[in-house]
């Protein structure tokens, strides 16, 4: 999650060496992720003026759609899971960011990680996004367009989840060496 809220390399190295690489995969599967072509295909179904903002959109779908099968991914329940990051987080919280502790407590308010399952919030969350962004946008409108593209999301997001979690093994592999320590 640092992922989402510790920006530049300067600030990265402030921080202890596996929370570095956890945040550098973060990184690198938003990067992978954005550049395949299935999400690319996906992108183009948007039109103005949601196509600027169709990351955001597909991002938080596909958010919708691992909340929605996450008995298909892991064998933790979506619920300890998430009591499991909050333990996490709380055991490093001189390494949290404030910005990502306002999340948490937002998310712990809303129960975001298992609500997620709901269309309904995941909308409220894109509009939410959208408040916060500093030029106007259309994310509080999503509604209009998420009838028309939640079976493309639905339809691609186990193909491309897939794609992410042979990426990241091969990720993992290529920063390990033989006896199992992480390489710089």
């Amino acid at each position: 999650m640092l992922g989402d809220f510790v920006r530049g390399s300067q600030a990265l190295a402030a921080f202890p060496d596996d929370v570095r690489l956890g945040v550098e995969l973060h990184r690198h599967i938003d990067h992978y992720t954005d550049a395949l072509p299935d999400v690319a295909n996906l992108r183009r179904c948007f039109f103005a003026p949601f196509r600027r903002y169709s990351g955001i959109v597909i991002d938080l779908a596909f958010d919708h759609e691992l909340a929605g099968h996450w008995e298909n991914y892991s064998n933790e329940s979506l619920e300890s899971f998430d009591r499991n990051v909050r333990i996490l987080l709380a055991g490093n919280d001189r390494l949290v960011p404030e910005q990502l502790r306002r999340f948490m407590n937002y998310a712990d308010r809303r129960g975001l990680f298992a609500a997620y399952r709901k269309e309904s919030e995941i909308l409220l969350s894109l509009s939410g996004i959208g408040g916060r962004l500093s030029r106007p946008n259309p994310l509080h409108q999503v509604d209009e367009i998420w009838p028309e593209l939640a079976p493309r999301f639905s339809a691609n997001f186990e193909f491309i989840f897939l794609q992410v979690q042979s990426e990241v093994a091969d990720w993992l592999k290529s920063r390990s060496s033989t006896t199992g320590s992480w390489s710089e």
